[in-house]
């Protein structure tokens, strides 16, 4: 690391390209374990709902606290809450309830390989909004990693027992997240560093959460009678913690195409852990599947390493 004679900081290009990498396997692995989570509690009878609000309320007081004491707690102000409140619905609330609700019927498999057709989204919205430039490789390792997912999710719709509804709900949350990808991108509030906005972003979703509650039919109560419930919720706390905090660290140094491919590393990392510890069936697909997806990661490497070729980059 260097510092440039306009005082911008430089990184080698193996720091331009190792740093987003890291970032994305771990985001990833703890997407793929998180859909697997939300079977869990749906098993045990825990509302998508309740499990998500107490679950991403935890998550958020930890990287409050995390944030104090670093003393760089969340700004205050009309632009940031306007990025919480936004943020919080497409990235968090609005994708996150509608995946969780969708795991009882299709499956945390299922959930875990829609999570990566946000990709080609983000790429074409990117590229309509000129935030990105038509790049071969990029645009290869997109397509590759999006037709892997369809390689799955075509089996999944296939099946005799397919349930359409909760198919076609799930599929919304796909293009939230693509949203979300490109207004984080777009609305960064100026000096804000991620480790100040994850945080705001967690409380707004758990506000919105929680006026959810209010409405007919749902519920924030967690069974009490056994401590698994409250066993799930904590781990699931320290999971979106975590998620949340490497999706900013990601947004920051990858940009919103490679930070939509989160959800073909969980994929690659959910679809399994269904199959050896859920005792979901293996879908069709998954070898081939999973080697588009990886080769889609590879080439979005390759891509984002020849976009910096003077190894520079913005904290």
């Amino acid at each position: 690391m260097t510092l440039s004679s306009t005082g911008r900081t430089t990184y080698s290009p193996k720091r331009t390209w190792l740093a987003p990498l890291i970032y994305l396997l771990a985001g990833g692995a703890l997407l793929g374990l998180s859909t697997n989570l939300a079977k869990l509690a749906g098993d045990i009878q825990l509302s998508a709902l309740a499990f998500l609000f107490w679950s991403i309320s935890g998550a958020a007081l930890i990287l409050l606290v995390l944030s104090a004491f670093r003393r760089n707690l969340p700004p205050v102000n009309g632009r940031t809450i306007e990025y919480y409140v936004i943020s919080g619905l497409l990235g968090v609330a609005g994708a996150n309830l509608l995946f969780f609700s969708a795991v009882p019927h299709v499956g945390a498999g299922f959930v875990a390989l829609i999570i990566t057709l946000p990709p080609l989204l983000t790429y074409v919205g990117a590229l309509a909004l000129k935030m990105e430039r038509f790049q071969v490789l990029r645009a290869a390792g997109v397509i590759s990693a999006l037709a892997g997912a369809v390689t799955l999710a075509f089996h999944k719709l296939s099946a005799p027992d397919a349930d359409y509804l909760w198919i076609l709900l799930a599929l919304i949350g796909p293009v939230l997240l693509a949203i979300g990808n490109l207004y984080r991108t777009l609305r960064w509030p100026e000096g804000v560093s991620s480790d100040a906005l994850a945080p705001g972003m967690l409380i707004a979703a758990a506000a919105l959460l929680l006026s959810v509650g209010f409405l007919p039919g749902f519920s924030l109560s967690v069974p009490t009678e056994r401590s698994l419930p409250i066993m799930l919720i904590a781990i699931q706390a320290v999971v979106f913690a975590g998620q949340f905090l490497l999706l900013f660290l990601l947004q920051k140094s990858g940009g919103p195409v490679f930070l939509s491919l989160l959800g073909s590393v969980g994929a690659v990392v959910g679809v399994p852990v269904a199959i050896v510890l859920q005792g979901e069936t293996a879908p069709e697909g998954l070898l081939l599947g999973t080697l588009l997806i990886g080769t889609g990661i590879a080439l979005l490497n390759i891509g984002k390493a020849k976009r910096f070729p003077g190894g520079q980059a913005q904290e």
